[in-house]
């Protein structure tokens, strides 16, 4: 969208407008497609993996460790090679090696009772204020990524998502499992997801920071909550 002094202002695909600084970023060749969006593409399913130098955990220090939902391109040449690695290339070239544990193919959109098994995984998992990966997300942040396992992208802060033309507003009193629950004060600045039988799943700072589970009746929630959505 802009570039001033090494600094590059960019806008995401759930539409989400921020700066990167240009030595980061890559720029593609014409006709060149983005990383890891076609032929053997592998997504990291486990929250976090490590991608090593060599097919060895012991040798050395991981390369990198990656958080879940990263996805990976397998080196045409050596991926299809037996037993628990694969060997992949990150998007400066490097080679590195995965263990196949830690990936799956690109997954299919999740049922609202996959979402939720998906969002249990997560309890425990540190708050980071704007984070929307497995190193940390905030609340909204995580309630987005588990509707994108749904196969849905939706906006990315709290308000946003409860004004979003993809929901329509739902009573307390009518909640299912998967619905959208929005909190405040003078305006809306937490969500989390409803899972059933007067619970709810999110990642929050209130008690102890990261992803767990509260009960809709007790406070501080059940005075904050705003409005209930349920997405279309």
């Amino acid at each position: 969208m802009e570039e001033t002094s090494g600094w590059v202002k960019v806008r995401t695909p759930d539409d989400y407008p921020g700066w990167m600084r240009l030595t980061v970023l890559r720029r593609l060749r014409p006709g060149e497609l983005p990383y890891a969006s076609a032929g053997n593409v592998v997504q990291v399913s486990s929250l976090m993996a490590n991608v090593y130098h060599e097919p060895n955990v012991t040798k050395h220090a991981p390369l990198l460790t990656l958080p879940y939902e990263v996805r990976l391109e397998v080196n045409a040449e050596r991926g299809s090679a037996s037993g628990r690695w694969l060997e992949v290339r990150l998007p400066d070239g490097r080679l590195g090696w995965i263990q196949r544990g830690d990936v799956e193919p690109p997954p299919q959109p999740l049922t609202i009772p996959q979402s939720i098994t998906l969002a249990r995984r997560f309890l425990g998992v540190t708050y980071l204020w704007g984070g929307r990966s497995a190193f940390g997300y905030d609340c909204s942040g995580f309630t987005q990524m588990l509707v994108r396992a749904r196969g849905i992208e939706m906006p990315r802060d709290a308000a946003l998502e409860a004004a979003w033309q993809g929901v329509v507003p739902v009573e307390r009193k009518h909640l299912r499992p998967g619905d959208l629950l929005f909190f405040g004060e003078s305006r809306i600045t937490h969500t989390g997801m409803y899972i059933g039988r007067g619970e709810f799943i999110h990642d929050t700072t209130h008690g102890h920071p990261g992803v767990q589970i509260s009960r809709l009746s007790d406070e501080p929630w059940t005075k904050l909550l705003v409005t209930c959505r349920r997405v279309r």
